[in-house]
């Protein structure tokens, strides 16, 4: 490819989906497209993304025998959530930056309110309180059923806290994306990752070569 001569506005893009749905793989292709056409990107992740915000990350993913409790884990990707937009991602933005993050806060409502069960109402209320109206300006989700993600990602060796969780939880967790892509489809764009990889990221191009154009508004 080759690069647009003008410098794009800033953005901020997210990438959703289960694991094993090929978020990493597909996060590079986004990170060097966006490159490609002119963005300055800031490539982060959730939890994570801030030296505390990463010691976070450590203890939610951790396996351990102490029971965690939803309210805890909700809370503390909050409280990680917080850290990383306030001395990450809005200062990428005021610098004109496009900020691209694996996962956002679509991900409690999926996994601690669709996996976990815990009210929606709840963790609508920690988003007001926390993000008022700010929210990514594009997200991608790679979708997947959970048999065949799970399948994929336990390939790849030691399993995470989360990535030892049932079936059903990760089919509650699809469907809550699933709702929430439908519920604002200006936002969202579904990927089918089922598909091959090269397939997956042409349909990637073709959505941000369409929809991308929302950041210089």
């Amino acid at each position: 490819m080759v690069a647009n001569s003008h410098k794009s506005a800033p953005c901020f893009v997210t990438l959703e989906g289960i694991e094993g749905v090929g978020k990493s793989t597909n996060l590079a292709f986004i990170r060097d497209w966006l490159s490609q056409h002119g963005h300055d990107v800031l490539q982060t992740r959730e939890p994570g993304g801030t030296p505390l915000a990463e010691q976070i990350r450590e203890l939610l993913l951790a396996p351990r025998e102490e029971v965690v409790d939803s309210d805890t884990e909700l809370l503390l990707m909050f409280a990680a959530r917080a850290q990383h937009v306030a001395t990450v991602i809005k200062p990428a933005l005021a610098a004109g930056k496009t900020v691209l993050s694996d996962r956002f806060v679509d991900a409690s409502f999926a996994y601690q309110g669709g996996g976990r069960q815990l009210p929606m109402a709840r963790i609508a209320a920690l988003e007001t309180w926390l993000l008022a109206a700010f929210k990514p300006t594009l997200t991608l989700l790679l979708d997947l059923h959970p048999d065949i993600a799970l399948a994929r990602a336990r390939q790849r060796g030691e399993a995470d806290r989360f990535e030892r969780e049932q079936l059903a939880f990760f089919i509650r967790v699809r469907e809550v994306y699933l709702q929430r892509a439908a519920a604002e489809p200006q936002r969202f764009a579904i990927i089918d990752a089922g598909q091959s990889l090269a397939d997956v990221q042409r349909d990637i191009a073709a959505l941000l070569a369409n929809r991308i154009g929302a950041c210089a508004s």
